[in-house]
């Protein structure tokens, strides 16, 4: 089958590997570079983490994900995972650190508590006093975006796939199976997958009853020189507790230290709105931190990176059929860790035809 993938984000290039795989003919088309720094998952790195508090469903697939990432690693022939676990940061009763880590009870999936006490003798930037406990769970880790599209677009290419770069698609004709690019120029397929990301609502705007899109910013800082030292061994924050909703990833992969934060988005109709960094918008994020954090003036921004992505009204993925086109979106805030994984079910549902089951997948229906 011919089948054009339009976006080469996370899904489009792990939903290429896999069709490449089963042995159909791929084209991937990207509107700018690859990796595009623009792209929801164009950053330096995200977080994979079993914790997923009520959302189980997910927690659970995290299994999947795991394996799925390990078939890449073989044909990249390099792992682009630092497993370094996770940790979530008690502040108020029922919070999200609170919820996740009765997500890892229910699932009986491994974790340790921790008094506030040792965590801040094991993680001295954390500041005494300004939460209720802490935990840590070995299931979690950095993934390093950029090293893993950089490494699938250079598999595609030696593996037969047509790789087209800074090609801009401007119009999904689904009916047809024909892909127009802003150069003019058309392409045909058998099929067409759709993995746009924030820029979706430009190719299929009846979309937007069911994504919303958000354009956020991450902050990327240098420590205190004091504890440079603790952060280099530091696992994964994936919640500083309290309101805000906040995660820190430590220096990985050659990439610096990043703070971002779910109260740093604004909704947009456009994802190519306001993409430069605001003045002061670093330091803005990097306050919001303060507590559990000590000492956050002395963390000097040296990157503001803007981000835009969609998300459904329930944080789950969507994919959406129509004619010859399969629509997925799977960047709802949460979507790279599962990118692999995510790849290999839309590439066995163009195969199979089954996108009923693709989508009781996506929405973690199914495990």
């Amino acid at each position: 089958m011919n089948v054009i993938v339009v976006g080469a984000g996370i899904a489009g290039l792990s939903t290429a590997w896999s069709l490449v795989k089963a042995g159909h003919s791929v084209s991937i088309v990207e509107q700018g570079p690859i990796p595009n720094p623009l792209a929801a998952s164009g950053d330096h790195h995200r977080i994979i983490r079993r914790a997923y508090g009520a959302a189980a469903g997910y927690g659970r697939l995290i299994t999947e994900a795991y394996e799925a990432w390990d078939d890449m690693w073989a044909d990249l022939g390099e792992n682009h995972l630092d497993p370094r676990g996770f940790i979530c940061i008690s502040r108020e009763e029922g919070d999200d650190a609170e919820q996740m880590r009765d997500g890892l009870a229910a699932g009986g999936f491994p974790f340790e508590m921790i008094e506030p006490s040792e965590a801040v003798a094991r993680w001295p930037f954390l500041e005494t006093g300004s939460f209720r406990y802490a935990f840590f769970s070995p299931q979690g880790g950095a993934l390093h975006c950029r090293k893993i599209a950089a490494g699938l677009a250079e598999w595609l290419r030696t593996n037969g796939a047509n790789v087209y770069e800074n090609s801009k698609a401007t119009e999904v004709d689904a009916e047809a199976g024909r892909v127009v690019l802003e150069s003019g120029d058309t392409m045909q397929a058998d099929r067409i997958v759709v993995t746009a990301g924030a820029w979706v609502l430009k190719l299929f705007p009846e979309l937007g009853g069911e994504l919303t899109t958000y354009r956020t910013a991450l902050a990327y800082v240098e420590p205190p020189a004091g504890l440079k030292a603790a952060w280099q061994a530091a696992p994964v924050i994936l919640d500083v507790g309290g309101t805000t909703d906040g995660y820190m990833i430590p220096p990985s992969g050659g990439a610096g230290m990043k703070f971002g934060s779910g109260l740093h988005k604004v909704p947009t109709s456009d994802a190519d709105w306001n993409r430069k960094p605001v003045a002061g918008e670093g330091e803005a994020i990097r306050n919001l931190f303060s507590p559990p954090i000590a000492r956050i003036e002395e963390y000097r921004v040296t990157e503001v990176v803007t981000c835009a992505y969609t998300f459904t009204a329930d944080e789950k993925f969507l994919a959406h059929e129509k004619g010859r086109c399969l629509v997925v979106s799977a960047c709802s805030g949460h979507g790279y860790k599962f990118g692999a994984a995510v790849g290999r079910r839309v590439a066995a549902s163009i195969g199979n035809g089954d996108v009923a089951g693709l989508k009781a997948w996506l929405r973690a229906e199914t495990a």
